[in-house]
């Protein structure tokens, strides 16, 4: 079975260093066998990623964000645990999506998130899921994502 490197090779994703908060707050929590990483904002290029789901922004551009703010969060998950393959499992992710009133495809855009969770780590990224529309986000970010993970049992 291949580690979860591999993965991340075969999908040509570099881990991003651990990210300086925009507040004051820290990148993650952790307690006991649970890691809680605090919401990530779409960046594209070094840059926050800006735009309105329905308004300047379609659903398959959305998707691609949210799985950027997947490949950060992994960088932050890295950082906080020290090695990937002591992930047991994805437990849930929470998606806020800078939208548009009558923008309905929240579920969609979160997606692209959620997906590349299943490609890096399997069974093992299958989470519970929340999916919001807001009306803004910090700094205008299309998408901000949140994550909690579960680490195997004495790591």
């Amino acid at each position: 079975m291949s580690s979860i490197y591999d993965r991340l090779t075969d999908l040509d994703i570099s881990l991003p260093p651990l990210a300086i908060p925009a507040g004051a707050y820290v990148p993650f929590v952790r307690s006991g066998n649970l890691v809680f990483l605090s919401g990530h904002i779409a960046k594209r290029d070094g840059k926050v990623w800006v735009g309105q789901l329905g308004r300047d922004m379609t659903t398959a551009t959305g998707k691609k964000a949210a799985r950027a703010v997947a490949v950060d969060l992994l960088g932050t998950l890295h950082a906080a645990v020290g090695d990937l393959d002591k992930i047991e499992r994805i437990v849930r992710v929470t998606s806020l999506v800078n939208s548009a009133p009558d923008f309905t495809e929240h579920h969609l855009v979160t997606n692209g998130c959620s997906e590349l969770f299943g490609e890096v780590f399997a069974d093992k990224g299958a989470h519970a899921r929340s999916a919001y529309g807001v009306a803004q986000l910090p700094l205008g970010a299309c998408v901000e994502i949140e994550l909690i993970a579960q680490v195997a049992h004495g790591e």
